[in-house]
This record gives structure tokens, sequence and C-alpha cells, in this order.
């Protein structure tokens, strides 16, 4: 087999039509017990030869989230051969191998600093005290992974013909995936990698979007959209690599082939320049080493060549562009920039001594802002006084912990209506009349796998926050640790009741009055804030059309919210999913209209990316619980915070239909009414 030298050419040598490089299937680390080599094919394999794929594509019954551009392969590579809508391409899988455990996972480009794998701090335990249950711990056997899609149809893989809904529903199975699988990890103290695990078994199991690689954008795939871990980038077809930060596949250009570079990802572990938004001076692959005795000059070979050959190409290159997590000291979060065009490569000596490749990329004019936005808003959170067009500095007047900001940059309109700011929830009731919630009596905080943990029995068996504070998993109730409870304030298991603690700005729509948006990432899972206002006692409603501008009911919230839960059925476990028909609402209804917080102004969206959550910690009243909000997804920074207000005409208890409204969400999926 030929395999390219590790020659560079001097000034005096001319480097002739080097060979393509092979396109190659990514290779994903999977746990054990999951077995992805369902071929005889090599470990390193091509892209398998496909066409149109018929109906029985996949296994068992679940559909093919696909790309849309059907590519022919050769034994160099993959090149394009048409587009179709239903063009669904497969990789091969590739035999699953064991990681040295000292080597990092999140990037080559960035081999020393994993990402924010939620790791709690490990506790010293006295000598006998195992996770045996003889000693207060729950014990769970191992998880046993295999492929349950075959036979069977799971309520998340709902078809589509919209690339972004398949993108978002891939998105979320692998985040409910890796939830999961993080909470029965922290119960074992197994290991912490679940974003690999969770990664690997949707590989095994098919499901994935964009399959095939592609020069250029990625269908479903919008620039600012943000990602926490590699494997993310895998599964939606952004990136392929798992831990290479070039991406490349051999390519048509005319009659030729030639392999060029189709992505990349700067995310700090060599010397990039990224201080201008448009500009990026990325360092080539390898010869960083930990070991200084191992570092060596960089080789013109694989991703490197690959960059060459784009500079001579003048093809498109999408870049992803790392940065420091603000909530997680050791986390990045990856955005997605934008289309980028190499203009100037050189070799230059680095501070460690090696010689390294350098490669000037500016990003294509007309597109819209993606690590711009960022860097902006992590200004205005570095200095609020930097933010332009602020009616009010702080709507809630110190109400919040965080001022939040008023701004209108549409029209003239000075503020909404008057309403008198509380980040409470008043009760017709006073609380020390309401039935009191059962307390836990763990000493310090609470443990996961705790089995004499009062409050994790209350949640099923696992306590419902991960380490980071983020949901794991959307119930018909949350119990928090609340007065009654022997632990301190420290506990994970306290997180809605401490408040926000986002940068809101309440901000002018062009055609929905008020809206919600933040100046931070919010993550999947992290806790928004509350709706307050006044609960109304039911035996006395009467909503006019003014007011129910402000009711908050707990009607059924729509078909996204309800499969936030969809993944871990893959593990082979029950399914959690709750249909519209079988969604029962709770009593409470809140009014914010004369008194509220931000959550007055989250406008409805038949495409939300926020969902509220019922949650207790300061009574036993599960009829009447507060109404915690939550992120549904990655929300970028400076997009508008909206949740689905409910199906129109949906039954509430005790008050008949609601009234039904006009949508102009304007999403793709708008169902026209509210």
């Amino acid at each position: 087999m030929y395999r390219a030298s590790n020659f560079i050419p001097d000034p005096n040598q001319v480097l002739l039509d080097a060979k393509p490089l092979r396109s190659l299937a990514p290779m994903f680390p999977a746990p054990m017990g999951v077995n992805v080599n369902q071929s005889s094919t090599p470990p390193l394999v091509c892209v398998t030869p496909v066409g149109q794929f018929s109906a029985g594509f996949g296994a068992g019954n679940l559909p093919a989230f696909g790309s849309f551009t059907t590519f022919s392969a050769t034994s160099n590579g993959v090149s394009y051969a048409g587009t179709s809508a239903n063009g669904a391409i497969d990789a091969t899988p590739i035999s699953a191998y064991k990681t040295r455990s000292n080597i990092s996972l999140d990037g080559d480009d960035d081999p020393y600093s994993g990402n924010q794998t939620e790791r709690k701090p490990r506790r010293g335990r006295p000598p006998g005290s195992g996770r045996d249950g003889s000693n207060g711990k729950l014990k769970r056997p191992k998880p046993t992974y295999k492929n349950f899609v075959a036979g069977k149809e799971l309520a998340f893989l709902a078809a589509s013909s919209d690339p972004r809904d398949i993108v978002e529903a891939v998105h979320m199975t692998f985040e409910a995936l890796r939830r999961r699988h993080l909470q029965m990890d922290e119960t074992q103290d197994a290991s912490r990698r679940a974003d690999l695990k969770a990664g690997a078994i949707m590989m095994a199991s098919n499901i994935r979007a964009n399959s095939g690689k592609r020069v250029g954008t990625v269908p479903g795939v919008e620039i600012g959209d943000i990602f926490y871990f590699r494997m993310e980038l895998c599964v939606i077809g952004l990136h392929a690599p798992s831990m290479g930060g070039i991406d490349y596949m051999t390519s048509k250009f005319g009659n030729d082939e030639d392999s060029v570079a189709i992505c990349i990802v700067s995310a700090g572990g060599y010397e990039n320049d990224d201080d201008d938004t448009d500009v990026l001076v990325y360092s080539g692959q390898g010869g960083n080493s930990r070991n200084t005795e191992e570092r060596q000059d960089q080789k013109l070979e694989r991703g490197n060549l690959a960059l060459e050959r784009s500079l001579h190409r003048k093809n498109e290159i999408r870049v992803v562009r790392g940065f420091k997590d603000p909530f997680c000291l050791t986390g990045k979060i990856y955005i997605y920039d934008g289309l980028y065009k190499i203009h100037e490569s050189w070799k230059e000596k680095t501070r460690s001594g090696i010689n390294c490749f350098k490669y000037k990329l500016l990003r294509e004019p007309g597109q819209r802002d993606g690590a711009a936005l960022w860097k902006m808003t992590q200004k205005w959170i570095d200095d609020p006084a930097t933010r332009g067009r602020v009616l009010l500095a702080d709507l809630s007047s110190k109400a919040e912990t965080i001022p939040v900001s008023l701004v209108n940059e549409v029209d003239h309109e000075k503020g909404p209506a008057h309403f008198t700011y509380t980040n409470q929830v008043k009760y017709v009731r006073p609380l020390s009349s309401m039935k009191k919630l059962q307390g836990c009596g763990c000493q310090s905080v609470c443990l996961p796998g705790d089995a004499s943990c009062a409050c994790g029995q209350h949640n099923g068996g696992d306590l419902p926050y991960s380490s980071l504070g983020l949901l794991s998993c959307r119930k018909p109730m949350i119990y928090e640790c609340g007065e009654s409870c022997n632990c301190s304030t420290n506990c994970r298991n306290r997180v809605t009741q401490k408040g926000p603690r986002l940068h809101f700005e309440v901000f002018r729509t062009t055609n929905r009055g008020w809206g919600l948006r933040c100046w931070e990432p919010v993550r999947a899972g992290s806790f928004i804030c509350e709706y307050a206002g006044e609960v109304i006692d039911e035996l006395k409603v009467n909503l006019n059309d003014t007011e129910d501008d402000y009711i908050f009911q707990t009607v059924c919230p729509g078909e996204k919210t309800l499969k936030w839960n969809c993944g871990p059925e893959l593990l082979g476990e029950a399914s959690t999913y709750v249909s519209a028909d079988e969604f029962e609402p709770l009593p409470i209804k809140i009014s914010a209209k004369n008194m509220g917080n931000v959550s007055r102004f989250m406008n409805h969206s038949c495409s939300p990316n926020v969902f509220w959550q019922p949650v207790q910690y300061d009574h036993g009243d599960d009829g009447h619980p507060h109404i915690m909000f939550f992120a549904l997804k990655h929300i970028p920074p400076m997009t508008e915070l909206t949740y689905d207000y409910g199906v129109a005409g949906a039954e509430s208890s005790g008050s008949g239909s609601r009234r039904t409204k006009n949508c102009m969400c304007g999403s793709q999926n708008c169902r026209g009414l509210f």
C-alpha cells in the first residue's frame, strides 16, 4: 500500500502531483459491551459505496437521519454524485478500540485539556464502605449496552424532511443519552466520559445526521450554534474526527480529484491566533507533546497536506472556534463560526522549538455573526456599561442578583406597562398552612446513589441534577432539598431555589411586543428562571383578554418538550415518553399581570428552546408547585428565550379550554394557533 512519506521539499525541489489521501470514516471510541464492528471491513475504511437506500435502510424501523447529498465512493475517497432529499448515506461502523487513559479524547488540537466532564471531587471513604448496599449505598448492576433499536420504533425518531429538525432530534438524543450515562456513572463512581459512551451508542445504532462528508455548509447546522463536546460535532456531521482538529476528504475539482480540508476546530491546543473574529491563523497538527523529548517538527501529511491543497483549490472550510466555558473552569464551548478560505501559509518555529505550519484563513463575507457575537456579549458581561441602546439598566430594581437590562433597538417604545417586579410566588394560602415536605438527613450534601437519602428516593432513586446543576431528566415533579433537610446549602439538590445567574435582557421584538434573551450561552438542562406572580384561586378564576396574556397554565406543552427525555431507551430502559393524550395538567394557575419577573416576557414558540418543569422545595402541595424554566437545548447568546404555551384549545383543569391566539413565532413547524 502506498503511504505518504514525511518528505518536505526544499526550495529547489518541486512537489509533483501528490496522490489524494483516503477519506476515512471516523473512528469512535465505544464503551464496553458495544460492538460497532458490524462488518468484516478493516478498522480503517473508506465510506461505503452508496446510492439511494431502500425503505428498509437502518436497523429495524429506525428512520435514517441522513445527509442530503449523495456521494459515490472510490478507493481514494469520496466525491459528489448528486443531490437528493432522501439521499442518506452511511459510513461503515468501525471496530471499537480501547483508549489510553493518559490521553485526552477532546481533540488533537487541544490534546491536554478535557471538556467539562462534570466531575465531582473524590471523597475519601472509610475501609469497607463500598457501594454494595451495606453502608447506605445503592447497588446498581453495570449497564449492558446493546442496540435496542432493532424491531421497534422509538418515540424520538419522528420522520422529518427539515434538516434543522433532524439535527436537533439527533442532538437532543445525544444529550439525553449523555445525561443518563452521567447519572449512572456518578452512582457507580465509574468513568466520567459519558459523551464518548453516548456517541458510540448512537453511531452503533445509526442515529446520526449528515453522515456523508461534504465541502461547505452542513444542512441543519446554523452559524452561532454552540456545543460542549467534540462528539456532538461528530453525530450531527459538522466535524467527523472525534480527536483530530482537521477534517478532510477527497473531492472532485473539474476532472481532477484532490484531498482538501473541509472543517477545522480551533480550540487552543496550539498557538492559534483568534483575536480577530474575521481572521484565523491556524497551526497545523502534529509534533505537539507534553513530553519535550517527543516533540518534533510538523510534517506535510494528512490534515496539514489537506490544508495546503485547500490553499491552492480555494475551497470553503468550516471553522469551529473553542472558548472557555464561563460556568466551568475546565470546560470549553465550541461555536460554529461559518465558512472561511485559506489565503496564506508558511512555516515558523514555535515557543517549544518545533517547526510548525501556519495557515491564515479569512472569513467569507455576508455571513451572520458567530464568534463576533460571543466576544461582544462577553465584553458586556465584564462591563455592562458598554451595552448600548439601554433604556433601563436594571428592570428588577435590584430584586435580582444580576441586573436585568431593558433595551429597544426597534421603535420608540419606552418600556412595558407598569407592573411590580418580584421573584417570588404569592400563594393563596400562607406556606405555613400548606402540607410539609419530608426532608433528608444527609450529612453535608446529598450523594448520588445514596439509598438512605429521602430526597433521592422522592426523585425515583436518582438526584435530578448533575454536579454542574444541570437537569438530568424531565419529570412530573422534581423534589429539591429544603428547610426540612439536614444537608447544607451547597448540596447539588438545591438549584432553582437559589435563583437565576444569567444576565437577562428584556428587548423589543419586531412583531411580538417585548421578549427575553440573555448575554451568556445557556447549556441544555440549565435552570433559567421561575414563573413568578400571583397564584389564582381556581374557584374564582375569571380570565379576560388582557389578563390572559400573563396567565400561566400547565397545559400540554407540545411534542418537542415531551420528547426531551427520549434516548435512554437505547440502553434498554423503559421509555419515559408521555404523549399529548397521556399528559395530565396541574390545577395551578399563575398571573403575572400585576406582579412578576422576567418570565412574563417569554414569548410562545412552536419550536421552543425552553421548557417548564414543576419543582417542590418549600411545601408538599403537589397541585401548586413552583414552575421552573430550563433550557431545552444549547442556546447561543442573544437568542430569544421561548417556550411552548400549549396546544390551541387544550383542556385545562377546572376552567374549560383556553382562548386561542394567532401564532407569530415564525418557526418552520408553526401550528398557526396557540
